[in-house]
């Protein structure tokens, strides 16, 4: 299985707007080869060390069968769109590919 952490840091006060796009597109992500999840997710404060918060960030928790699932993805029509949508809000996309040990 294969673990994605996705953080997209968006332009100020864009971040309503970004989620709007990207749970329209959940949908379509749900139904590809081998996605076994896909959530965005922002940061729930907690006094727990060394917590750090940034309310321009959204980070999506991906889960998928194979790495071929994954690279398949990026290709697909819906995610091309996506990308298009979102390409001025984003200022900077960060992401982990990650397995288990």
């Amino acid at each position: 299985m294969i673990n994605v952490i996705a953080s997209i840091r968006l332009k100020e006060g864009r971040v309503s707007e970004y989620i709007e796009i990207v749970k329209a597109n959940i949908p379509h992500v749900i139904k590809e080869e081998g996605c076994l999840e896909y959530m965005p997710t922002i940061d729930f404060p907690t006094d727990i060390p060394p917590q750090e918060l940034d309310p321009n960030v959204v980070t999506i928790v991906e889960k998928w069968r194979a790495i071929e699932d994954l690279l398949a993805h990026f290709s697909t029509p819906h995610m091309l769109e996506y990308r298009e949508k979102v390409e001025n809000i984003v200022e900077n996309i960060s992401i982990k590919v990650l397995t288990e040990v």
